[in-house]
C-alpha cells in the first residue's frame, strides 16, 4: 500500500454559517507541541478537534480522532477519515473552531471539520512515506573508507561513529530497503 507523509506544516480554512474552522496539518513528531501552542494562541476558540495516524514498531497503525466537546462522532472521526483517505501516515491534523452562533447539526459539523482538514491536505506537499530503520555496521580500518563511501552513496544518515582498536563501528539510519544493501 502506498502511503504518504509530510515534512512541514500546512494549513487550511473553512467558514460555515459564521463558524470558522482553521486546520493545521503537522508532522507527527511536532503534533503534541503544536496542539499546545495552538491552545495558547487561540484562547477564545471553542474546540480543538484532533486526528492523527502513526506507524508503530510492529507495523500497526495507531490512529485516533478526538471530538473535544463536539457531539460524539461529528468531528474527530470525520477528520480521521480524511487522513485515511489521503493515505497519510506520521501526520496529525488539528482543527480549531470558533463558534459563530449558529448550530450546524451533526452533518454540518462533519462536513465542516472534514472540509477544513481536506483543505489543509490540499495545501500540503505530500511525499511518499518510507519506513526508516537503523543498523550498526563495523569495518576494519582498511575497509572503513569503502564503508563510509557506501553509506554516503546510499544517502544514509550516520547516527554515531565509534572508533575501536581495530576499526570503526557506524550506527546508520535510512529507508529500510537501502539499509539492507549495506
Amino acid at each position: 500500500m502506498d502511503l504518504y507523509t509530510i515534512t512541514s506544516e500546512a494549513t487550511g480554512e473553512l467558514e460555515d454559517r459564521k463558524s470558522r474552522f482553521l486546520a493545521f496539518l503537522v508532522p507527527y513528531g511536532a503534533f503534541p507541541a503544536r496542539l499546545e501552542a495552538l491552545r495558547k494562541e487561540h484562547r477564545k476558540a471553542n474546540h480543538f478537534v484532533t486526528a492523527h495516524r502513526h506507524l508503530l514498531e510492529d507495523d500497526r497503525i495507531e490512529e485516533s480522532g478526538k471530538d473535544d466537546g463536539e457531539p460524539a462522532g461529528t468531528s474527530g472521526m470525520p477528520t480521521l477519515k480524511v487522513l485515511q483517505g489521503a493515505k497519510l501516515i506520521e501526520a496529525g491534523v488539528i482543527v480549531v473552531r470558533y463558534f459563530g452562533g449558529v448550530k450546524l447539526g451533526g452533518g454540518g459539523l462533519a462536513r465542516a471539520y472534514s472540509g477544513a482538514a481536506a483543505d489543509a491536505i490540499a495545501n500540503a506537499t505530500l511525499v511518499p512515506f518510507q519506513k526508516l530503520a537503523r543498523k550498526t555496521i563495523s569495518a576494519e580500518f582498511a575497509k572503513s573508507s569503502d564503508l563510509e563511501r557506501q553509506v554516503e552513496t546510499l544517502g544514509l544518515t550516520v547516527i554515531s561513529r565509534d572508533y575501536t582498536a581495530t576499526g570503526v563501528t557506524l550506527a546508520v539510519e535510512g529507508p529500510e530497503d537501502l539499509i539492507e544493501q549495506v
